[in-house]
Order: structure tokens, then C-alpha cells, then sequence
């Protein structure tokens, strides 16, 4: 995608800070990180969300993001971290070129990810619940 700027970043069009790259993935910090050390990790491939992905290339994505967490843990200190990722506009996702983000966290650092919680009303979870299982 000519003008997604995470394939620009792949493509070496666009300096990153560049943490981890093998093959199939590269991960870089975050310009504007929710905590020092926020990274994001993206498949080189173009895909837009997650359920565009290709199982294979969704595994390696998992795998290296399992890699980053522990380097980043283990360099920065930090015991807790996020990982998120948002697909869709309404979830969030600002760059549409799947990625995920691992956010460190620290004792104190008053980031909150927050959501207002709802209720079933009468059948409705049993209703829900059966309408997924259709498709699985």
C-alpha cells in the first residue's frame, strides 16, 4: 500500500526506531508511546486488521511479540505491560496496517485503559452466545 505508512516504514521510506526485525515481521517504538518503551509489532505484509490475516503470518506476529514483551521487560524493568490490538476504526485503530502494541507499565504510572461495563438483560447472553457458536 502506497500510502500506509507502516509499509513505508518496512520499505526503509521511513526511519523507525527499530527494536526487532526477522522475515516476516518488524517492531519499532511507538512515536507517540502511551509509556517509554511502547512498541508496536507489524506483520510486513500489508493486511489491514487481524481477521486479514493469514494464519501463518498471524503466528509469527504472536511469536514476535512474545519475543519483544520479554526483551523489553527485561531491558526496561518494567513486570506488567498491555498488549493490544485494535481493529476497526471504531476500536481505536488509527493506522490501517494491522499491529499490535505492548505497552510497558509501572508501578504508578496512572495510564488507564478503561471501558464501561454492560449487562445481559434476561436471554440476551444465552442469545449472544448461540449466535457466536454458529460460526465457530
Amino acid at each position: 500500500m502506497e500510502d500506509c505508512v507502516f509499509c513505508k516504514i518496512v520499505n526503509g521510506k521511513i526511519p523507525a526506531a527499530k527494536v526487532y526485525e526477522n522475515s516476516n515481521v518488524i517492531s519499532f517504538l511507538d512515536i507517540m508511546p502511551a509509556n517509554k518503551g511502547h512498541c508496536l509489532v507489524v506483520p510486513k505484509k500489508h493486511y489491514e486488521n487481524m481477521l486479514d490475516i493469514s494464519d501463518e503470518d498471524l503466528k509469527n506476529l504472536i511469536l514476535a511479540a512474545k519475543k519483544i514483551t520479554k526483551a523489553l521487560s527485561l531491558s526496561i524493568g518494567n513486570g506488567s505491560y498491555n498488549i493490544i490490538m485494535n481493529n476497526g476504526k471504531e476500536a481505536g485503530q488509527l493506522v490501517d496496517h494491522a499491529h499490535i502494541h505492548i505497552i510497558p507499565r509501572f508501578k504508578g504510572d496512572r495510564l488507564r485503559i478503561k471501558w464501561s461495563h454492560k449487562k445481559y438483560i434476561d436471554e440476551e447472553m444465552k442469545n449472544i452466545q448461540e449466535k457466536i457458536k454458529k460460526f465457530v
